[in-house]
């Protein structure tokens, strides 16, 4: 007898599981792990991008060009931000503080700006603890869990930080968002180094 296919529940569609009725009883073919290893190894390959980037700038650009500086924090603080969940034990390594955006510094790019001057090794260390924490998120949680929303309406102003855009996001669906900001700005910088010391970091495929 050929089984027969039943509708495929929201949480499962969006993470790849396929459900045939058995004998009576819903079996599923986990497409879930591949795609989560999936997700979590290309994660990984653009957060050790950034970890490259970093590692190439020149010391003279890191501390006198500070548009390379601000781009690299306003990626790190906003990388660990919707990484985190609840977002309510969200507890920067790096600590912020919000600008009055009529006063940024030369260089900026938004009103979250880093507490003191960090240096590349903090940065480093700080980005090695996100990528953990991002590692877990991935691969720990339980399926239902991305479904979800990323952040509960008591967190939304809580930090400062939670662009309303991003308020009805899945977990899902965050984690893309983040995956996709953090590329893009990794691109800003290998443009900025290009600029400035005609260096720029490889293109990392995979990690893991």
């Amino acid at each position: 007898m050929i089984a027969q296919i039943q509708p495929i529940p929201v949480v499962f569609a969006q993470l790849g599981f396929v459900y045939l009725r058995v004998s009576g009883f819903q079996k599923h073919f986990a497409m879930n792990s591949i795609f989560l290893n999936t997700l979590w190894k290309n994660f990984a390959a653009v957060i050790d991008m950034l970890k490259s980037v970093i590692s190439k700038c020149p010391d003279k650009i890191w501390e006198e060009e500070k548009k390379f500086y601000y781009v690299t924090y306003h990626i790190v603080i906003f990388l660990d931000y919707y990484l985190s969940n609840p977002v309510k034990d969200f507890k920067p390594f790096l600590p912020y503080t919000l600008c009055d955006t009529s006063h940024l510094p030369e260089g900026a790019v938004d009103d979250v700006l880093p507490c003191e001057f960090y240096s590349k090794s903090e940065m480093l260390v700080y980005i090695n603890k996100i990528r953990e924490k991002c590692e877990k998120l991935i691969c720990s949680s339980p399926p239902e869990k991305f479904t979800t929303k990323w952040i509960d309406e008591d967190e939304i102003n809580l930090h400062g930080l939670s662009p309303s855009i991003v308020s009805n996001y899945s977990l899902l669906e965050i984690l893309f968002y983040n995956f996709r900001h953090v590329q893009h700005h990794v691109g800003q910088l290998n443009l900025l180094l290009r600029q400035s010391a005609d260096i720029a970091a490889d293109w990392i495929s995979q990690s893991g």
